[in-house]
């Protein structure tokens, strides 16, 4: 019986025993090597991964109701037909009591979800934990009466860029499959998909409906959970991106504690990434690490003496190339604890130990905007540190946030956003969601709006 490693590394040593100018083909030499096989990987996994299938209603409304001149002489027409949306992913069997981890996009907005196991059962399931910022999210089986095959979770840290690996979904939706490659590339930090971007790159075929499958090792351990590919073609190009397995550990282990947002540490400080000319200020041979841009005052930060302009080089021993690379591994630290991080504070090196606790999420006062305003249908709410980090938020700018929007609310067809920080209206500053919401209440024929969004301070007139 050869074991998975034993076969990874005889399929390497075929093709490297033989210098390059005299390699040669030959028969396979034994009858083991003739039976080489990812088989017995599969029949492990293939009953731990299942399909996901995703349904919510909406009004498929007749664009011409929209128009208010129609609607005088017609209208409005009555109620419009509903229509079914559906989406299709896969999950993976994480706890034996029927707990499914998948991506939240797969699952973004149903009414209705079902899981379909390997052996062609269905299953309703409940949404327990829904994580934006990692596209991840926790399903549950609903009156689940057997226990489950699940896959155990690798230590996504060991991973090395060559080593074998396998995803397992439901493409296309044409049923489960399995197809093989290599980890390309680690910690890719600039696909630009969640706010937590550090990537396993395979060019295992992963398409449309392999989305929330399982990317697993030779040793059938969970690795990642497959998210994303890059494709001109809307099909495989051999460019394919997996959340690392300890990321979705912490968001399994918020599921687990009944928790319906994921709790991370806080840092409490702003870091941007160092060009190659803020790299040759600082004497650096290449534009590498964290720099902290601002740091909250009473934050974990502030408590362990970092400070503007310190330069954040690693984090308990794991090398910080960006802010995006220093974001995944301090939300990956388990709470109660501190991180060792290692700043360069001018010409020497510094250690910090910061805090692992989460950021507070007092005084939110969260309230939806109901009156005739071009905010209407608004969910608004005071920062508060919790929500700032959320959000991604500048904790240093005052006003109010939107956190919410329906998609048919005027605010939405006006053009607010969630995450829009609202800093003044007609010409009064806004402190607290009550200053909005007496604003809002108040007829006025223009609303002259300063909001804050991605940075940029926005000026902007609307008719009342």
């Amino acid at each position: 019986m050869i074991s998975m490693r034993s076969f990874a590394a005889l399929c390497v040593s075929i093709v490297l025993a033989t210098p390059v100018a005299a390699q040669e083909r030959r028969l396979p030499s034994s009858q083991a090597e003739i039976k080489l096989s990812y088989a017995p990987i599969v029949q492990t996994v293939q009953p731990a991964v299942v399909n996901v299938y995703a349904a919510k209603v909406v009004q498929n409304r007749n664009p011409l109701l929209e128009d208010p001149i129609f609607r005088r002489f017609f209208g409005g027409g009555g109620p419009q037909p509903e229509q079914i949306q559906r989406s299709l992913g896969s999950g993976v069997m994480v706890d034996a009591s029927g707990l499914v981890v998948t991506n939240n996009h797969v699952i973004e907005g149903a009414d209705q979800v079902k899981v379909s196991l390997s052996d062609k059962r269905e299953f309703e399931a409940e949404i327990v934990l829904k994580d934006s910022r990692t596209d991840l999210a926790v399903l549950r089986i609903k009156d689940a009466k057997e226990r489950f095959p699940t896959l155990e979770l690798a230590n996504s840290d060991e991973l090395l860029v060559g080593d074998l690996v396998l995803a397992v979904g439901n493409p296309f939706g044409v049923g489960q499959t399995v197809t093989h490659g290599i980890v390309s590339a680690l910690a890719r930090t600039q696909v630009g998909i969640t706010d937590y971007q550090f990537f396993i790159q395979t060019d295992a075929a992963i398409n449309p409906g392999n989305s929330g499958g399982a990317l697993v090792d030779m040793t059938g351990k969970l690795v990642g959970i497959n998210t994303a590919i890059f494709s001109r073609s809307g099909g495989s190009q051999g460019i394919g991106f997996a959340i690392p397995a300890n990321m979705v550990r912490v968001v399994i282990a918020s599921a687990k504690n009944g928790g319906k947002a994921v709790k991370r540490p806080w840092l409490g400080a702003r870091l941007q990434a160092v060009t190659p000319e803020i790299a040759e200020t600082l004497g650096l041979k290449r534009p590498s690490g964290a720099l902290v841009a601002s740091v909250s005052k009473g934050s974990p930060s502030e408590k362990a003496g970092l400070k503007v302009s310190d330069l954040i080089i690693s984090i308990d021993g794991f090398p910080v190339d960006d802010p995006n690379a220093f974001d995944y591994r301090f939300a990956t630290r388990p709470l109660g604890g501190s991180a060792s991080i290692e700043v360069q504070r001018g010409a020497k090196p510094v250690k910090l130990s910061i805090p692992l606790e989460v950021a507070p999420d007092t005084g939110r006062d969260e309230i939806v905007l109901t009156a005739r305003s071009p905010f209407q249908g608004a969910k608004i709410a005071n920062i508060s540190p919790a929500l700032a980090d959320d959000l991604r938020l500048d904790p240093s700018v005052e006003g109010v946030v939107v956190t919410d929007l329906a998609d048919d609310a005027p605010a939405a067809g006006v053009g607010f956003q969630k995450g829009d920080i609202i800093v003044s209206v007609n010409n009064k500053r806004i402190a607290k969601t009550s200053d909005l919401e007496r604003i809002t209440n108040e007829s006025a024929r223009l609303w002259r709006i300063t909001l804050v969004r991605g940075g940029q301070q926005i000026n902007v007139t609307l008719g009342g």
